[in-house]
């Protein structure tokens, strides 16, 4: 192992918007490729977050053995720094075993802080200074997240209050920006990134097609018993599906306005992924699912001959 704690081989990391189909591209290439899978989805780490999130089935994982799901409750912390160090943990372990490490998500903070060696700040919550910041508006908060590191202010969706309001905490507690703490050490993996991509309109009929299913399979339900076990401020809750579900619970919203809440703030977070992973990125191999089964068998064969290479 070198400085990092990782030691060297091949890592595949699959990446792409929510409702393109990593999921089950992922479990394919692991089948055939006797891969385990790694997950770089920043809510599928939480118990009991299974229909919201389009949470791999328990099948499934009988089937590849995933990682970093469930790792955490609710009401538990988990930074980027601590996610950081378990997924090259992860990695190491399947690597060890001989086996291939897929790297799989759309959460592009968690997955290029693994690929680029991010040295993210070690600074543990400040939950009262949180709060003081929390009862600030979205724009008050990006004023002064400017004013102190305008490179974090640039890089970050204002809209993600929790990003914002992480990067103040660091700025503030440390006197440093957090731009300055993120040094790179790239670790020591030799990595090939494959992107899946669809066309706007066919990927949106995806989203709404994966939230009325997540309606039928439950989500209302799972959210209230989430909020009655957590309460309503636990952060995770303000997710995505869960805080539109959340208005109609109280009362505040009609459960069809949910649904469609539901679908175009996902709609919004799928074009703020593109931030993270852009088409001309020559760091990526993209490759359009629209034909899934003739993009899987030229995918697999480009990561057989990246293997064999």
């Amino acid at each position: 192992m070198d400085g990092n704690g990782v030691t060297g081989g091949a890592l595949l990391v699959i990446v792409g918007p929510t409702a393109v189909g990593k999921t089950g591209i992922s479990i394919r290439l692991a089948q055939e490729l006797c891969g385990e899978i790694i997950s770089a989805d920043s809510r599928q780490v939480y118990r009991g977050m299974d229909i919201g999130t389009d949470k791999v089935s328990i099948s499934d994982r009988e089937g590849v053995a995933h990682h970093l799901i469930d790792i955490v409750d609710l009401d538990e912390t988990l930074t980027l720094a601590q996610f950081q160090r378990s997924a090259y943990a992860a990695i190491d372990d399947v690597l060890e075993r001989g086996r291939l490490p897929i790297l799989v998500g759309g959460s592009g903070q968690y997955v290029w802080a693994v690929v680029e060696g991010w040295g993210v700040p070690e600074v543990a919550p400040r939950h009262a200074l949180r709060s003081r910041l929390d009862a600030l508006s979205s724009d008050e908060l990006a004023r002064w997240l400017q004013s102190l590191d305008p490179i974090a202010a640039d890089r970050i969706d204002q809209r993600n209050r929790r990003r914002v309001i992480r990067a103040l905490e660091v700025a503030l507690t440390t006197g440093r920006p957090i731009s300055t703490l993120q040094r790179k050490t790239p670790p020591p993996y030799e990595i090939l990134v494959i992107g899946l991509s669809l066309p706007r309109r066919a990927l949106y009929r995806n989203i709404d097609e994966r939230i009325d299913q997540m309606m039928d399979r439950g989500l209302v339900n799972e959210t209230r018993r989430l909020a009655e076990r957590y309460g309503w401020d636990v952060p995770a809750l303000s997710g995505l599906g869960y805080a539109q579900i959340g208005v109609y619970l109280r009362g505040d919203a009609t459960l069809e306005e949910a649904v469609a809440a539901t679908k175009r703030e996902t709609r919004r977070f799928v074009r703020s992924q593109s931030n993270w992973f852009k088409p001309d990125d020559s760091r990526i191999v993209w490759f359009d699912v629209s034909c899934k089964e003739a993009a899987e068998a030229t995918i697999a064969r480009t990561v057989r001959d990246w293997l064999n290479g």
